[in-house]
């Protein structure tokens, strides 16, 4: 470990100080009287924080005299995220005498991400005395990141004034995780479970051997989390130890140990790795393992997966128990046997493509990397031509078709693989040339294309900026954006982004035209992204005042304004009457049923969003678009591709609330992106904790969501309130 992120130097406090203080005089607290008085205060808060409106009112409910009101209020501004609640919370945090408002003075500190917080959470950090370390060391790990952030976009040749204040963050989040580490069976449990994600949000250099003295914590979720620290942050120490760990008693320890193992490629490990794949008792486990040994690329392990996956019952039986590990067999056979000769693997994945239907994307994508000649010149080919192809089987074979150009690198002129990669082009062509290709699929056919890099696909690109389709628009816009700046590219957004900011139901073309104008870095296009500061939108508004700042084209920071949200003051008592009441939701798939008990107190109004939308059949019939074993099972879309929405978004809500296993999450494209897809988390997955809002837990039917597949379908949603 480097000593520099044990101790600080003698004049440390000093720079501290220097850099960081910004903090101001405390007002004199006030009193919000009585129970009801205090029931409408609160329920201002929350007005304030659904229109994103920070302003006199709301700083100086900071300060009132009830700790339940400072508490909510500073909540709220960690939410709102504007930048001039920072000293008012930098205060509270060093000097409030409720220990709850301490800690949500340092949990909004680390939502807002400003480096002007960062002083007072080191300072916490350095005391072992101070209350709210835990909330402090992660807020430091996101002001540090954001921080880092800013500081690589805009990094000179020379050294930056801002290193010296990433350092000082850095050693303060390592030292206080190393005390914790010092003190044994006495270490604070949360401070360590959120030290660890920080270090992995704040990459700090020879951080590994600290992060690695918690594998041998006899608490398996310390473990399991900085395993998941040591696997994002692709460490190699103690790979023996790890190795060890793969036959640990927790399921979540033996999947992240192997996910390290992946990481680190430590190679010594397959057959160990090898042996979880084929028998681990728990799917969690079996995925991480099947993924890991494609990290590892040992031919060896083809042959025992093709085995498994021979075994398997059969995907024309629908068995969910199977399916998902089906897919992934298929997605690491895909990496292990590019432009493979190996009869068994190309007859498994030809019998797996006959079972899907051409629509699982994992087998196309693993085809045509096998055997791209196969794979091109299948008569399935013209079934996906015709116009009773659905779209999922258009788009899988366009994301085939790209996958081709992965596996073939390098081929000389007029060769099999310029053929085949000539060929692949062609065929993408044809599908955007096609009146008949699906609208759902095209959005993929398009980035497909644009994989290849051909100078073609700007043309188009521009074509199907006039489409009809929002997520097509959006799509092209993006297409656009990746390719090299021209005055037909900008005089094609520009003529595109009205029509864009007049629709109503998704604002994806409206905010991916805006940063496609962006990459063309002319006065033309800055000019029309100001017409976004006109927007009924906020999030436009926001995104066209980043990408003029970034321009250099000016700051309208004031133009963001407020959110005019679709709540009224009924919805708001609606929303915080269900506080401290059971309220649930039964989701009722066709995989079997699971139960979600709502977290009201902590996500009101993502709850009450919930709750409304369930009450108008609105998931009745909705496909699950997405399962990805051991992370996620996301639903709640309509047009079943990720990209649907209810035609409105609400603002985020985050909350202290950890996404362990069985957590219910908003799903978003960015923040306040949210609208009604959702997702249950199948395991502990912390790098998602302040990032999107938990607004519920599953307690009953885990064992279904285990075995929901990609596909099935949720018939009905049941909610009750008692």
């Amino acid at each position: 470990m480097n000593d520099k992120y044990y101790r600080l130097a003698p004049g440390a406090l000093i720079v501290l100080l220097t850099l960081f203080a910004n903090a101001s005089a405390q007002p004199a607290r006030r009193s919000s009287g009585s129970s009801e008085s205090t029931a409408n205060t609160l329920l201002n808060v929350m007005r304030h924080e659904d229109e994103r409106r920070w302003d006199d009112q709301l700083n100086g409910l900071l300060a009132d005299n009830n700790p339940k009101v400072r508490t909510r209020a500073a909540l709220a501004a960690g939410r709102i995220g504007d930048e001039r609640a920072v000293p008012m919370l930098a205060e509270m945090l060093l000097t409030d005498k409720d220990v709850d408002v301490r800690q949500m003075a340092a949990f909004a500190l680390g939502e807002i991400e400003s480096p002007g917080g960062a002083f007072a959470l080191v300072t916490v950090l350095n005391d072992p005395t101070k209350a709210g370390r835990a909330r402090a060391i992660e807020a430091l790990g996101k002001v540090t990141a954001a921080l880092e952030s800013k500081t690589a976009a805009g990094k000179a040749a020379a050294k930056n004034p801002e290193d010296k204040r990433l350092d000082i963050c850095k050693a303060a989040i390592v030292n206080a995780l190393g005390f914790e580490n010092g003190r044994g069976p006495q270490r604070d449990r949360l401070t360590v479970l959120l030290g660890l994600t920080a270090v992995l949000r704040t990459k700090p250099e020879g951080v590994g051997p600290l992060v690695a003295k918690f594998l041998d914590d006899p608490d398996p979720s310390i473990v399991a989390t900085a395993l998941n620290t040591m696997a994002r942050l692709r460490l190699k120490d103690a790979n023996e130890r790890v190795r060890e760990l793969l036959a640990n008693g927790d399921p979540i320890v033996r999947a992240n140990a192997a996910r390290v193992i992946g990481a680190a490629d430590h190679k010594e490990a397959f057959e160990k790795v090898l042996e979880l794949a084929l028998h681990d008792t728990d799917l969690r486990v079996r995925a991480s393992a099947i993924r890991t040994l494609a990290s590892l690329k040992d031919v060896r392990a083809a042959e025992p997966l093709i085995k498994r996956g021979t075994s398997l019952p059969s995907l024309e039986r629908q068995s969910p128990a199977s399916r998902n590990e089906l897919l992934e067999i298929a997605t690491t056979l895909g990496r292990l046997l590019p432009n493979s000769s190996n009869d068994a693997a190309i007859a498994w994945i030809r019998k797996m493509h006959d079972s899907t239907n051409g629509e699982a994307v994992e087998v196309e994508i693993a085809f045509a990397r096998m055997t791209p000649g196969l794979f091109q010149n299948d008569s399935y080919k013209s079934q996906v031509a015709s116009r009773n192809a659905t779209w999922r089987q258009v788009s899988r074979r366009a994301q085939g078709l790209a996958a081709i150009r992965d596996v073939i690198t390098g081929a000389a002129t007029d060769s099999a693989g310029d053929h085949a990669l000539k060929d692949a082009q062609k065929e993408l062509a044809e599908m955007l040339q096609r009146p008949t290709t699906p609208t759902l699929a095209i959005p993929d056919v398009l980035q497909a294309y644009s994989s290849y890099k051909n100078p073609t696909a700007g043309e188009f690109a521009r074509k199907y900026l006039l489409a009809n389709d929002v997520v097509v628009r959006a799509n092209a816009a993006e297409v656009i954006g990746s390719q090299p700046p021209s005055e037909k590219s900008t005089r094609a957004l520009i003529e595109a982004l009205p029509r864009a900011m007049r629709d109503k139901d998704l604002n994806d073309a409206a905010l991916a035209i805006l940063d496609a104008l962006g990459k063309q870095k002319t006065a033309t296009a800055n000019d029309a992204i100001k017409t976004g500061l006109n927007s009924s939108d906020p999030l436009v508004r926001r995104r066209a005042v980043a990408l003029l700042k970034a321009n250099g084209a000016g700051d309208f920071s004031d133009r963001i304004g407020t959110v005019q949200t679709r709540n009224t003051t009924l919805d708001y008592r609606r929303a915080m009457a269900r506080a401290g009441k059971h309220v649930t939701a039964t989701i009722v798939t066709s995989s079997g049923s699971f139960t979600i008990e709502f977290l009201p107190d902590d996500a009101p109004l993502t709850v009450d969003n919930f709750v409304q939308l369930a009450r108008k059949g609105y998931f009745n019939g909705q496909t699950i678009p997405r399962v990805v074993p051991n992370f996620v099972v996301q639903a709640g879309d309509p047009r079943g591709d990720q990209n649907g929405g209810p035609g409105y978004q609400i603002r985020c809500e985050i909350n202290e609330a950890p996404f362990e296993r069985a957590a219910v999450g908003m799903a978003l494209s960015g923040k306040d992106t949210g609208g009604s897809q959702w997702f249950v988390t199948h395991s502990p997955q912390p790098h998602l904790d302040g990032g999107y809002t938990v607004f519920g837990r599953v307690i009953r039917g885990m064992d279904v969501i285990d075995n929901i597949v990609r596909g099935d379908v949720i018939r009905r949603v049941i909610v009750n309130e008692r």
